[in-house]
């Protein structure tokens, strides 16, 4: 890092504070705003929003080392942009036609309200062990490769870096609330979109373009749908991995077959009922902005796997031929193969070794902006969730300073139990797949009882608490029996045995047996109980419309948001047709 780089970033840093502090002297103290923005934000805010909020941590450092590690086979989940148009076309209108304030609120009113409680502890304990002690973790890993030998005390770069980002980002989120978050994730996208847009540049042109990048990689690292399945296997439908092939752990925790039936789900999960990224649309003004907004975000969301798969692959490839020393020897074993562990610092190992002088510096201020954005992010719906679905439902005649009083509080403990969380994460076996393994245990049951209780109006209260409670238990169940070989070094179940083939299982496999139950729950228990009262649900359920409901939700779109629509699929299935091999 040059004293140009230092100045870029101190430049970034100070209109971040700028916009912030614009926005928080706009605020009023009240939860609509706090918790909100009002319910005021424009399309464009809204997209822009939806997109900082998702690339964050785990793509930084995540999603490019898989890209280091096994080319473009997580580029499934990146083309999920379809999933943000189910949300603006199907659901926006169940959405804003509640006025809800969160998820949990929503299922409230569908169902009721031991519904609403339940998602809300299944949300929060979903923060805890995925977005807040992932995005601190990897905002140590930036910092502990850009500067290596900065200590202070006890502390390494590492654990120095996680608290300046927690820091930083817990400044504007708890005194701005969602509007200062939206507004400083606005900019924060074009600055991270740019400084990534860079990275790739300069790594393509360091290692000679994009064919010579194909013919270093190899066809198998640019095919979408390789079977990842080790030589030998005759299946890659099989369930739980070889006892004598656990080797191959990582490679092939993705088999083809899950992922074709599994990544969907996950995909429709987090981006429509997730509160996460729905807060962004909940505060807009009406219907038409808030579909607008997920068309927007949907477009923004086809760049990941440009920006930063193709950068993990690029490193890969520098690192492998040779032709950046620094590379080879930190990413490249004796065997010649690239060192796992060292993979999830691709992206920021090659900030530091391919970039010039001044664009590192705004590249580095991209980065931190993606680990601020994403943080911000699920401190705000954190708090949320905890002070409109637990705090105000105990105290219900609580003034407006108090909710945001308490919205605040409850953000500073989140982020306590998250970095308590952190040595979990790093005994994992990567983080884009410790991510999405853990989603993919907590987000089955969410997925059927949202998309099934819109779409089926006879399914009732009963049904969504059998399909969340047992659904939960399952995954709880799974990540509990996970924890103690990520945490305990020696430490292994008995070949065969039981809790051997629940921890060996393919994560995507037991994702959707839990989808299975849950929906099989939901459905039995609902038949065997007494059917809903329509009119309480009415327009929360396609089969409960009415007549004005549909003319409102026709007149919020034109054709420019439907041919917007198709290009983005249309985006997408070119995608699929290039990476081929």
């Amino acid at each position: 890092m040059e004293s140009l780089d230092w100045v870029v970033i101190a430049l970034y840093f100070a209109v971040l504070l700028g916009v912030a502090w614009w926005v928080i002297r706009k605020s009023k103290d009240t939860a609509d705003d706090y918790f909100l923005a009002g319910r005021n934000l424009g399309w464009w805010i809204v997209g822009a929003s939806i997109f900082a909020s998702n690339i964050g941590s785990e793509h930084l450092v995540g999603l490019a080392g898989s890209g280091c590690t096994d080319g473009v086979a997580m580029a499934h989940y990146e083309l999920h942009a379809w999933c943000l148009l189910v949300l603006g076309w199907v659901l926006v209108p169940f959405y804003m036609r509640s006025q809800v304030f969160t998820m949990p609120e929503f299922l409230e009113r569908r169902f009721n309200p031991t519904s609403r409680w339940v998602l809300s502890v299944i949300s929060l304990v979903a923060y805890v062990v995925t977005k807040i002690a992932v995005g601190i973790f990897a905002g140590g890993i930036v910092f502990s490769v850009l500067l290596p030998d900065l200590r202070l005390g006890p502390l390494d770069a590492f654990w120095i870096g996680s608290i300046l980002v927690i820091v930083l980002t817990g400044i504007y989120t708890v005194l701005g609330g969602l509007r200062a978050v939206a507004y400083t994730e606005a900019l924060q996208t074009l600055v991270l979109v740019i400084g990534s847009m860079m990275v790739t540049y300069y790594g393509l042109q360091a290692i000679g373009g994009w064919s010579e990048l194909r013919a270093i990689c190899g066809g198998e690292m640019f095919n979408l749908w390789k079977p990842l399945v080790p030589e030998g296997m005759t299946a890659t439908w099989a369930p739980v991995k070889e006892a004598d092939r656990m080797a191959w752990y990582f490679n092939d925790n993705y088999p083809w077959l899950s992922m074709l039936f599994c990544a969907p789900v996950i995909g429709l999960w987090y981006w429509c009922t997730d509160q996460y990224i729905v807060q962004r649309v909940l505060g807009a003004p009406n219907e038409t902005q808030a579909r607008r907004g997920t068309i927007f975000a949907a477009l923004l969301k086809l760049l990941p796997v440009f920006i930063f798969i193709i950068p993990g692959m690029v490193c890969f490839a520098l690192a492998s031929s040779g032709r950046v020393e620094e590379l080879q020897q930190q990413m490249i074993g004796a065997d010649g193969q690239v060192i796992r562990d060292q993979a999830q610092k691709a992206f920021p190992l090659l900030v530091a070794t391919v970039l010039p002088t001044g664009i590192r510096g705004l590249v580095v201020a991209g980065l931190l902006a993606a680990l601020m954005s994403s943080l911000a992010g699920v401190f705000n719906a954190s708090a949320t969730l905890f002070t409109m679905d637990f705090y105000s439902k105990l105290h219900p005649t609580v003034s407006q300073h108090r909710l945001v009083w308490i919205g605040r509080v409850a953000t500073t403990i989140m982020v306590l139990i998250g970095l308590a969380w952190i040595p979990v994460i790093q005994g994992g076996k990567g983080l884009y797949d410790y991510l999405q393994g853990v989603q993919a245990y907590l987000a089955p049951p969410i997925f059927a009882v949202f998309f099934l209780g819109v779409f089926w109006k006879r399914l009732n209260a009963a049904g969504c608490l059998a399909a969340l409670i047992v659904g939960s238990a399952m995954g709880l169940f799974r990540l509990a029996v996970d924890t103690p070989p990520k945490l305990i070094a020696g430490f292994g179940y008995t070949p065969n045995s039981f809790l051997w083939i629940v921890n060996n299982m393919f994560f995507q496999y037991y994702s959707i047996l839990i989808l299975l139950v849950s929906g099989i729950a939901m459905i039995a228990v609902s038949y065997l109980t007494k059917a809903p009262d329509y009119q309480k649900i009415s327009g929360l359920t396609y089969g409960t419309l009415t007549d004005e409901h549909r003319r409102d939700s026709r007149g919020s779109w034109t054709a420019v948001d439907v041919a917007a629509s198709v290009a983005i699929l249309a985006a997408i299935l070119a995608a699929y047709l290039y990476f081929r091999g």
